[in-house]
């Protein structure tokens, strides 16, 4: 709900749970005054001070008032070079050379539904609402939008920015941030999630201290490295309890996220598109759009921030061809077979598979070109017919008559340049001319901020998508931008590209959907290096890591879910010993912790023994049994596996707390174990429950009291509880 204080100039968003308000100050300036628990909507300005600060710069407006200063104020979105020297949101570059922002307010208005973008990924719903507010620089015709959009039911409030040249000359965009927080306070915690490639996402708090600090990527991704997600939180949060702010970036480029405490102890995060190597020219008349921002503030945690934001990414932001529907339980050949695969062994694959209840085959790398190892083939989007004899309308039927969908894999945005595509258009490839090319995995990146290569690339793809009933497309990228130049750009337009590159993944994203609308798409980049909200928009589920070894996947999948919903999460079992860690973990153990994801096999069916094919019977019944449950229950994390305690634990509630389903993994064993009991959360206190199908449990009992944990003996055992109200 958006109130509006037009004569006073307030502008109030409300959510189930949370305000959010704005006011335009006594010279126009845009002033944040509040954002937390859900309060009245009175003017909440009274809570911004104003007193002579000293060396503290004041607006010509001011006049000898020394109490007015930008260097002191809460903005709503920070500008540069006139007295605000905390962290800008914004910075222009003048035909004179110089680069001062001043921004005062000079229109709104309120709109029914909530708004679109063009070209960028965005949070969707004819039930929100949308206001937007208008900030005109005093001298130079530039105008910047601020556009906010308000989910109710799932406490999120988006924010975008657009910024438009109105003035007679071009003018350089050098910073444009999505989002600019500032809180009259600084005993935060700053909570990221950060990693490398087969350990993503683990969570990192710490306190703020004065100074600034924060993550990003300059990789032309989001990265394995830091996750375009961060929290701040009171000191004292916890799952349950503690106010937690927490914002999401709809992008999978160059990002950055800053949090700096003032002199005066007052925090302001700043997050958007990395200025790294960004500089975006606006001629006359054009304008800019910055990605979107998703703000959600939980007064009871972070276990609830957690869950809305899972709501509103499944309800609002994720577009999946298979809404309403299951999806398919997959199996990958790539771990089984990597290049050394025949029509023939896939379809001996699919004999064993089907019979286990799998629905869906997916042949990974090596199907395309000349592409026998990693160093060659890439850009060449034909299908191989030494080793698929009739291509894929030979082998697709094959693997349908045995009851099973087909999937297929591929790495668009990548060339080797032992492949024909290179030898005809080297300049196709992000390369600096003078400089040898850096490799990575032996390939290079095409350069997508160019429509020629993105339409030659998408019509050989397309080609070979229209050639089979194709159900499922797992789309890769396996290494980071580098020697980042066009040959397609002048010099003073180098600064585009690495946003360019973003869009055009993006346009090519939404061709795949336009013309295939009914495959499911899976993103990935070396695993969980591309795994953001920005991504989701377009791939409704994203391989988590490239780790699947179960026990480091309860910390991948943990640090994963304090933003994105388990049914974005690919998690698969694998063979053992892992080939990330040569770890040896049951199966029953690998099927747990997949479960908490997509769910399927990374392994060859026919190197499994009779007991462990029974077992994945098991699992995969098991699985679709309780897939609503799973993929749309709400997500409880009871222990945290960075304690390095005896066992993790988490659960899947359904949202009327009829039924919940608990799995618990046995991380370390020792002799003379203590009797454990495990609180669960997210029951109705007022119900009693059966486990498994057996026993009496009050609701309250299970939360406050707890379950007495069985003995188990051998290296990393679970369970799985399933209550059902009675």
């Amino acid at each position: 709900m958006i109130v509006l204080d037009n004569e006073n100039r307030v502008f109030t968003l409300h959510t189930k749970n949370t305000t959010y308000q704005m006011k335009a100050d006594q010279h126009n300036v845009l002033i944040h005054t509040y954002y937390g628990p859900r309060v009245s909507g009175s003017d909440l300005s009274y809570l911004v001070r104003y007193m002579d600060r000293g060396c503290a710069p004041n607006p010509p407006e001011a006049g000898l008032d020394r109490t007015y200063s930008l260097n002191t104020l809460p903005q709503e979105y920070s500008t540069c070079g006139l007295g605000d020297f905390r962290l800008p949101s914004i910075e222009i570059e003048y035909p004179d050379g110089s680069r001062a922002v001043d921004l005062r307010l000079t229109d709104w208005e309120e709109e029914q539904g909530k708004y679109e973008l063009d070209g960028l990924p965005f949070f969707h719903g004819a039930q929100a609402s949308t206001l937007r507010l208008y900030l005109e620089d005093t001298t130079t015709n530039l105008v910047v939008e601020l556009t906010y959009g308000v989910f109710e039911d799932c406490d999120l409030i988006t924010r975008c920015v657009e910024v438009h040249n109105y003035g007679a000359a071009p003018i350089r965009l050098c910073q444009c941030a999505s989002v600019c927080l500032d809180f009259l306070r600084s005993d935060l915690d700053l909570i990221t999630f950060d990693g490398c490639h087969l350990m993503e996402r683990s969570p990192d708090r710490s306190p703020l201290r004065s100074g600034t600090q924060g993550v990003g990527s300059v990789r032309g991704t989001s990265s394995h490295q830091h996750n375009p997600f961060v929290v701040l939180c009171d000191r004292n949060a916890n799952e349950d309890h503690g106010l937690c702010y927490g914002a999401a970036l709809l992008y999978s480029g160059n990002f950055q996220a800053q949090v700096e405490v003032s002199q005066y102890d007052n925090a302001r995060l700043v997050m958007g598109i990395n200025p790294y190597h960004f500089c975006w020219t606006l001629e006359p008349g054009t304008s800019f759009t910055a990605p979107e921002a998703a703000l959600i503030c939980s007064p009871n945690g972070l276990g609830q921030m957690s869950r809305q934001y899972h709501r509103a990414i499944r309800e609002h932001l994720i577009q999946d061809p298979l809404r309403g529907q299951r999806r398919p339980v997959l199996i990958n050949n790539w771990e089984a077979t990597y290049f050394n695969f025949t029509a023939d062994k896939l379809v001996d694959f699919a004999k064993t598979a089907a019979p286990l209840g799998i629905e869906l085959l997916v042949m990974d790398d090596g199907w395309f070109g000349k592409r026998d190892d990693d160093n060659s083939g890439l850009g060449d989007w034909s299908v191989n017919t030494e080793k698929l004899p009739g291509g894929l309308e030979a082998l697709v039927p094959r693997i349908q008559e045995l009851g099973m969908k087909f999937g297929i894999w591929i790495e668009p945005e990548m060339v080797n340049e032992d492949s024909c595509l290179y030898r005809e258009h080297p300049d196709w490839a992000l390369t600096i001319p003078g400089r040898a090319p850096t490799r990575c995995r032996n390939q290079l990146v095409l350069d997508f901020s160019r429509a020629e290569v993105r339409q030659h690339i998408y019509k050989q793809i397309k080609a070979v998508l229209s050639s089979a009933d194709i159900a499922y497309v797992k789309w890769d990228m396996n290494r980071s931008l580098t020697d980042v130049w066009s040959a397609a750009l002048p010099a003073q337009c180098q600064g585009e590209v690495f946003h360019r590159y973003v869009l055009g993944v993006y346009e090519m994203l939404d061709w795949l959907r336009r013309d295939f609308p009914h495959i499911l798409i899976e993103g990935c980049a070396g695993g969980g290096g591309r795994f953001d909200a920005g991504m989701l928009y377009y791939t409704p589920q994203i391989w988590c890591s490239d780790n699947t070894d179960a026990i480091d996947r309860l910390r991948i999948q943990y640090g994963t879910s304090f933003c994105y919903p388990v049914s974005a999460v690919g998690s698969h079992v694998s063979a053992v010993p892992n080939e990330a860690n040569g770890r040896t973990t049951p199966i029953r153990t690998r099927g747990v912790v997949a479960m908490s994801g997509t769910f399927g096999y990374e392994m060859d069916p026919n190197q499994t023994t009779q007991e462990e094919k029974e077992v994945i019977r098991e699992q995969v019944a098991f699985f679709k049994e309780h897939y609503n449950l799973i993929q749309q229950g709400d997500y409880y994390r009871l222990t945290d596996p960075f304690q390095n305690g005896p066992y993790t634990a988490w659960a899947h509630v359904a949202p009327d707390g009829r039924e919940a389903l608990v799995s618990l993994v046995f991380t370390s064993l020792r002799a003379a174990q203590p009797f454990r009991v495990l609180k669960l959360k997210g029951l109705n206190p007022q119900l009693t429950y059966q486990i498994n199908g057996e026993g009496s449990w009050p609701g309250d009992v299970l939360m406050c009291a707890g379950y007495p944990l069985p003995m188990l003996n051998g290296d990393y055992q679970s369970l799985q509880l399933y209550l059902s109200a009675i």
